[in-house]
């Protein structure tokens, strides 16, 4: 299993021999302006970061975003459904699933931008059809109001403790974050028949199973539901920290790390506005975008605003999944979950 140790060694060589930034292809740019828009399915929140990005895009370009916000699982199978309807909608989209169903219906173009050519390589599709543009990290959170500072549990055998007993949330819709995200972190790092026993355990903490998004999990947390879930994004916690909200992220070893990527469609209406977009959004100036609304970027010239979210593979561990990795897995780590919490 590839560990975020590789990957922050790769970030810190690219960051210190790369060149200066590139400027989007002129043709291209000249292309996108004439078709004038572009549509994108994103798993962005849009007053967060997906708003942000787009505006940017617009200013810098004169090109109209028209962009809709769809959880990962509601925007793969749109673009199923749009694809075999022969109606594509988006040209561009992003997520956190992996586009395999989606390249094998020809949802999905092969193309990727230049400054792929910069990032480490497990951050770009082998294939062509994607590129990352955000590191999510999955660890737990809690209430800083309901639970002290320093009382939060900080190993997976704290979990254990009676204290903990039915105070724990996490989602349970298929996908990383959540029931199924931690149940395959588990065996990953433990092995099947140590990570079943555990589990085992754990299933006697009756967690409270939300049928929600990560982002959703954790507002409940901070509306005071939950003290704690188990599958939340880190840099969503920064995020609501930021702006007063009672809570805080613990850096549990090891936490889980996957990748949010983009891609373009085939047989997209506006098909170099959805290059030019994608190229914008891991472009160095993207990335600082990102960077600066506490997201975590991937370009290795962009370093997060808090150093602290991004693994650095000895203080803060995480075990890397590549989307590829989480779609295969995923119906064996539903089963487990149904075998063992339901």
């Amino acid at each position: 299993m590839p560990r975020m140790s590789g990957m922050m060694a790769s970030l810190c060589a690219l960051m210190i021999a790369a060149s200066s930034a590139r400027a989007a292809d002129a043709v291209l740019v000249e292309a996108a302006r004439k078709e004038g828009e572009v549509v994108w399915y994103t798993t962005l929140l849009i007053n967060q970061l997906g708003g942000p990005l787009a505006d940017a895009f617009e200013k810098k370009y004169g090109i109209k975003v028209r962009a809709t916000r769809n959880d990962p699982a509601e925007s793969a199978l749109r673009l199923l459904n749009e694809g075999r309807a022969n109606n594509i909608q988006a040209d561009v989209f992003d997520g956190s699933f992996a586009p395999t169903v989606l390249v094998r219906e020809g949802v999905v173009a092969k193309w990727l931008p230049d400054v792929a050519r910069e990032f480490p390589r497990e951050l770009v599709d082998a294939n062509g059809y994607w590129i990352a543009h955000r590191l999510t990290i999955v660890t737990p959170g809690f209430n800083t109001t309901l639970v002290a500072r320093g009382a939060e549990p900080k190993s997976w055998d704290d979990l254990l403790a009676p204290a903990w007993k039915s105070r724990m949330a996490w989602g349970v819709n298929p996908g990383i974050t959540g029931a199924t995200g931690f149940i395959g972190l588990v065996l990953a790092e433990l092995g099947e028949e140590k990570g079943l026993a555990y589990l085992r355990k754990l299933a006697t903490q009756n967690i409270t199973g939300l049928k929600i998004s990560a982002r959703a999990v954790l507002d409940q947390v901070i509306a005071g539901e939950y003290p704690m879930a188990l599958g939340i994004l880190n840099d969503n916690v920064v995020v609501s920290r930021n702006v007063g909200a009672p809570v805080a992220w613990i850096s549990m070893n090891p936490a889980l790390a996957t990748l949010s990527t983009i891609s373009v469609t085939a047989k997209a209406r506006h098909p170099n506005a959805g290059r030019l977009l994608a190229d914008f959004v891991v472009s160095e100036e993207g990335q600082t975008i990102a960077r600066e609304h506490d997201y975590i970027p991937v370009h290795p010239r962009v370093a997060p605003r808090d150093p602290d979210v991004r693994p650095d593979g000895v203080r803060f561990r995480a075990v890397t999944l590549t989307p590829e990795q989480v779609d295969a897995a995923t119906p064996g780590w539903v089963r487990t979950f149904n075998d063992i919490f339901r």
